[in-house]
């Protein structure tokens, strides 16, 4: 990969067909901002330097990300070129390559970024930019092709010409420029169209009038370069995502017995031959042994980590829970900010009492220990190997290993008291 890569992200726009009183590119897709999944992209590509072009709500935008990238600033919207522009300062004195990234199109693959940036610096183009075939282009900018099958423009589906309109090679809105020329062309850039902006597209035409290399690769999957516009493209996106991640954990060994109705987020590891039945959620962070069974409707929240062999069954929700090797939490439970030892049996009904109103307190199971049904353990409290906790009992206390703990008011019947005369 080209040494010197900077990437600009243009997150400027307004997004008036979201509906929202918020940035767009700050609404989440599966857990995550949508800029935050570009940056990330970006990160995972390999590009240290990331710049991205902040305007309307940019406060959010900032607040978001931090001070992980660095920022220009936009304050009349006039077109992708003229966003682009305000990243100069940024670009000016560097040579290598720029990547233009969309803070609205965020489930485009790190592998699709670095071979579009491995294209530009193998051809020696001065522009590279991807694109699809679609069967119907309707709206998008087409790729004009010269006769050996370079790019001779990008033409904006206002200004395309009926002959034009019939190409079904699409412009997708992510390129890989030469940082010089870049700058060189965008100085060179006019609103002479039908929208009266500085279109970025017009690069390309700029750039092939002075016999500058310009060329393209064809996105493998279409769904990569799906932009969000609205609440409708949000949960599509959420959808093809959530697909692809599981389809990930498929190919990797793991049983999933509905694609379509377990949601697994990202940076989740799961080992071979372990079964996620279906309405599972496991959260970010979730570490999953070998040859587990986890769900159905379990919830697997963050810092959770299964040993392998572990049955996580219906209804049950983790949270920071340790659970060892063997160890089944069959149902209706709730098991937070805990450690449980191996081959231990949590019974149906039973909860780690972990909050007290103002801090969160852990509670230690041991080895081989059998809970029973209906068990409260009142954080913090350990529980040692070998260890019996019968039915309905609300552990205080610490409880030593090999131990029976009952912990439960006298059953009292009074025969009788409630005979009708």
């Amino acid at each position: 990969m080209e040494k010197d890569v900077i990437a600009v992200i243009l997150a400027a726009g307004k997004g008036t067909r979201m509906k929202t009183n918020k940035s767009k590119v700050v609404h989440k897709i599966y857990g995550k901002e949508l800029i935050t999944r570009v940056v990330e992209t970006a990160r995972k590509s390999g590009i240290k330097d990331i710049v991205t072009v902040v305007g309307h709500k940019r406060e959010e935008v900032q607040a978001v990300l931090g001070d992980s990238v660095q920022y220009a600033y936009q304050d009349e919207l006039l077109g992708t070129g003229h966003t682009v522009m305000q990243a100069i300062p940024y670009l000016k004195g560097r040579k290598g390559k720029v990547i233009i990234l969309s803070g609205d199109v965020p489930i485009t693959r790190t592998e699709t970024i670095k071979k579009l940036i491995t294209k530009s610096v193998k051809d020696r183009e001065y522009a590279t930019i991807l694109t699809a075939i679609y069967d119907n282009p309707t709206g998008y900018g087409r790729v004009v092709r010269d006769i050996g099958g370079n790019v001779s423009a990008i033409v904006e589906e206002k200004d395309a010409s009926k002959k034009e309109k019939e190409i079904r090679e699409i412009n997708a809105g992510i390129y890989c420029f030469d940082i010089e020329e870049l700058i060189l062309a965008l100085e060179e850039l006019t609103p002479n169209n039908a929208q009266g902006e500085y279109y970025l597209t017009d690069v390309i035409n700029i750039m092939n009038n002075k016999g500058l290399k310009t060329g393209a690769i064809i996105v493998e999957d279409n769904t990569e370069i799906l932009g969000v516009n609205d609440r409708a493209q949000l949960e599509m996106l959420t959808r093809i995502l959530r697909v692809r991640i599981n389809q990930e954990h498929m190919k990797k060994g793991v049983t999933i017995e509905d694609i379509n109705n377990t949601y697994i987020y990202d940076d989740v590891e799961i080992g071979v031959d372990t079964v996620i039945h279906p309405n599972t959620t496991i959260k970010s962070g979730v570490v999953i042994g070998e040859n587990c069974e986890i769900g159905p409707n379990a919830y697997i929240r963050e810092g959770t980590k299964l040993a392998n062999n572990v049955k996580v069954g219906s209804f049950v929700e983790l949270k920071k829970a340790i659970i060892g090797e063997g160890t089944k939490v069959p149902h209706l439970s709730y098991m937070g900010d805990c450690e449980i030892g191996s081959k231990t049996n949590i019974g149906c009904g039973t909860i780690t009492c972990n909050y007290d109103g103002f801090k969160k307190s852990k509670t230690i199971i041991g080895n081989n220990a059998f809970v029973g049904s209906n068990v409260n353990f009142v954080a913090p409290v350990k529980v040692g190997d070998n260890v019996l906790i019968a039915a309905g009992s609300t552990i205080t206390e610490d409880v030593p290993s090999d131990s029976l703990s009952i912990a439960r008011e006298r059953q009292i019947n009074k025969e009788g008291w409630n005979k009708k005369d």
